[in-house]
């Protein structure tokens, strides 16, 4: 496959995972106006553990449940597990497309989430687009009548913690994605489970079923967004994560009759251009630090072919 192709191929694989994430986002909110936000989050959990397990034991049950740096994966799992189960109680009383932009304020909370404690330095253009997001985030904050309230604030904080969740993803890339999945959902099951106690509704097998489509969907999905990384550069695929937005727009509005008003659309604008900001901005602050090593390292030959020296034993030895 040549560099155009697989590009393409990560551009569309990227854009098909999006989709799967969306009706996933589409069937949990229908669901969770009659089963709890633990039921879900059970039952979902289980299927995706079912379909993943033949992945699971082909690795190896033991090196998947042994991953390196057990105390980061415990801190992911219990982020990834709380964010998502947040997710589900926020979408039940804002509209889809008001979840969806909260969530994908991310990137931004990312950059201060970074510097605040990591200590990463964080340069003026970087800072500059973040301020726009915060901005996007406020007016996003207002639409349906709900700022600040309940269930907006848990929406901040789900989103806060999503940002935190890709933080503590990208220390952990060296982790295979099989083990990163399985972790996840078993932690999911497990939050589901502590949660059953204030809430159970017996199901239909109808929606027994569509419970367990629902991990399926999601486990799908995250795989289309692995692949698609892995097929081209993150820079080239990662802008079009933003078209959630626009599939929560049109979902909310066929299946919920939900229609965002100006100052949400205004808010969600401001926080996609953020976002493709960063994006940009790291995207070229990686070719510059490329480019430099590049350089240093034909430098460095260079000096070595060209010094007429004869060396010591004790440089020859570090050459």
């Amino acid at each position: 496959m040549t560099a155009r192709n697989a590009s393409l191929a990560g551009i569309a694989t990227m854009l098909f995972g999006i989709l799967l994430f969306s009706l996933n986002d589409v069937m949990g909110k229908w669901l969770v106006s009659t089963y709890a936000p633990g039921q879900l989050m059970l039952v979902r959990s289980a299927a995706a553990l079912l379909v993943l397990s033949p992945f699971i034991f082909r690795r190896g049950l033991r090196r998947t449940l042994r991953p390196e740096r057990p105390r980061l994966q415990c801190l992911r799992v219990l982020i990834g597990a709380t964010e998502s189960t947040l997710f589900y109680v926020c979408v039940t009383y804002l509209p889809l497309a008001d979840t969806m932009t909260l969530w994908m304020a991310a990137p931004v909370w990312a950059v201060l989430l970074a510097a605040l404690l990591l200590g990463e330095k964080v340069d003026p253009a970087r800072w500059a687009a973040a301020g726009l997001g915060f901005l996007g985030v406020a007016l996003a904050m207002a639409p349906s009548g709900a700022s600040f309230s309940a269930p907006a604030l848990l929406g901040l904080t789900g989103s806060v913690l999503f940002a935190a969740l890709l933080i503590a993803g990208r220390h952990l890339r060296g982790t295979p994605d099989v083990t990163l999945v399985a972790w996840q959902t078993f932690g999911s099951l497990m939050l589901g489970i502590a949660l059953l106690p204030f809430g159970w509704v017996m199901p239909t097998l109808r929606d027994f079923g569509l419970l367990a489509l629902l991990g399926v969907v999601a486990l799908l999905g995250h795989l289309c967004v692995t692949r698609s990384l892995k097929l081209a550069e993150a820079s080239v695929v990662a802008p079009y994560q933003y078209t959630f937005i626009i599939w929560a727009l049109l979902f909310g509005w066929l299946f919920f009759n939900d229609w965002p008003t100006p100052t949400m659309l205004c808010g969600a604008a401001l926080i996609v251009l953020a976002g493709l900001t960063l994006i940009l901005l790291e995207r070229r602050s990686t070719r510059a630090l490329d480019i430099a090593r590049k350089q240093a390292a034909s430098g460095t030959t260079l000096t070595r072919l060209r010094d007429p020296r004869p060396r010591s034993d004790g440089e020859r030895t570090a050459a």
